[in-house]
């Protein structure tokens, strides 16, 4: 670690190391994803779009916490709702009104949703709609498409499936998203094999040629539980999810990240013919209705609606991706890298498979990351990025790491700095 630039997070490495593994209890947070000897790793306090590592350094951030933070860091009004309850109490001998206001909230917005479970986080909300789904059909095989969290269920599709049996294994079979071929082989192939196909509707590819439509018609047709895993796209591609912007309705949604601002709350929601089993299976937490997170969401959701803000951040992510394709067009780098995934979340994509993508993810979080922007490989965008200063900033800063990379792509350095693979790279969660 540059211990110059970073010293008390360089010992604070050191000592986190030798008591927590990766020295954090997030994958996407740890020095596998920022590199220990060019980035900070222990953040300090947020406000609006900015945070301050334990170095004081301070940076405009496009990570949001892996995109909780939609209205940015110590919102007064969701700070306030929190508080307000905190005077009334936590967690409760039984159920609070909070639970039921925010499900009519969540019934009202979510056209999939007739009834709902709350939870803490996206993987306990996902595995649990595979659970109800398997309970639903009588049936145990898993269709997935795209990243569904850490449990056995999923994760035995994945490279990181250490630890989990092989029969579980067995029982998930991925596909590409818009891959309708094989989803159609699967299921004539298998017609009565599988209990659920869970999806992310929107996310690093947009839908083609009716996909999300044509997904649903099959499964009705087989009789398997169409799941929107919408952990990301909730309240993000509209108040109502993807589901509502593409007109498809699924049996089961699962929510998260922006519901709350931050603060630990996942739901499950869909169809009263299915959610009813809730009473059957055991899906259940002392924690699942703590009423600080429920606030949170209630006030988020509300100020969601009331301001209009979820197409002020599709806008910026137009704006913004307009004017970075621009960046990279001037800079001759369009051969290499461009933007995909949709406006709310803009993120880079490498094309030219001369040059290893992690490698190049790496330098442009370093390069970010030097002139004053925490970057992961995306804009993850939060209301307060909206503000003049920030949008200006960051196309000022984007323009001079462009720059910066075409000197490299163009000097003695590219043999070394494109050819020879790191120890540490992102985690990919498909296998080859």
């Amino acid at each position: 670690m540059n211990k110059k630039k970073f010293p008390e997070s360089s010992l604070l490495f050191d000592q986190a190391s030798k008591l927590i593994p990766m020295a954090s209890q997030t994958y996407s947070k740890s020095y596998i994803n920022f590199d220990k000897h060019d980035s900070p790793l222990f953040l300090d306090r947020g406000k609006g779009a900015y945070v301050w590592d334990i170095d004081n350094n301070k940076y405009i951030d496009f990570i949001m916490a892996l995109l909780p933070n939609i209205l940015g860091y110590n919102d007064k009004d969701i700070n306030d709702s929190i508080i307000l309850q905190l005077k009334k109490g936590i967690s409760f001998s039984l159920a609070t009104k909070l639970e039921y206001h925010l499900a009519e909230i969540l019934v009202e917005i979510i056209p999939s949703a007739d009834m709902v479970r709350f939870a803490k986080n996206g993987s306990d909300a996902t595995g649990a709609a595979i659970r109800l789904a398997r309970a639903a059909t009588g049936k145990d095989k898993i269709i997935v498409c795209g990243y569904h969290g850490w449990h056995d269920w999923y994760i035995g599709s994945t490279e990181k499936d250490l630890g989990v049996p092989e029969n579980v294994k067995k029982l998930t079979v991925s596909v590409e998203f818009n891959d309708l071929k094989k989803i159609k082989k699967l299921f004539e192939n298998n017609p009565n094999d599988y209990a659920a196909l869970i999806i992310e509707p929107e996310g690093a590819e947009l839908p083609k040629n009716k996909f999300l439509n044509k997904i649903r018609s099959i499964t009705k047709k087989y009789k398997t539980v169409l799941i929107f895993d919408e952990i990301v796209s909730g309240f993000r591609s509209d108040l109502g999810g993807a589901q509502k912007k593409y007109k498809v309705t699924p049996d089961l949604t699962t929510l998260g990240k922006a519901m709350a601002n931050g603060m630990p709350l996942s739901a499950l929601v869909g169809k009263k013919s299915i959610m009813k089993l809730n009473e059957e299976i055991f899906f259940s937490g002392t924690f699942s209705g703590e009423t600080l997170s429920l606030a949170a969401s209630i006030a988020t959701i509300t100020k969601l609606r009331n301001k209009g803000i979820i197409e002020k951040l599709i806008t910026l992510g137009s704006r913004i991706r307009d004017n970075v394709e621009e960046i990279i067009s001037s800079n001759r780098l369009e051969g290499i890298i461009c933007l995909k995934g949709p406006d709310w979340r803009p993120f880079f994509h490498y094309k030219n498979s001369e040059y290893d993508k992690n490698i190049l993810t790496h330098i442009i979080r370093k390069e970010f990351i030097s002139h004053g922007i925490l970057f992961g490989s995306a804009f993850n965008l939060s209301f307060p990025h909206t503000e003049k200063k920030v949008f200006d900033n960051t196309l000022r800063i984007t323009n001079l790491i462009f720059k910066s990379i075409k000197e490299k792509l163009n000097s003695s350095e590219k043999k070394l700095l494109f050819t020879k693979k790191k120890s540490t790279s992102s985690f990919s969660v498909r296998k080859k």
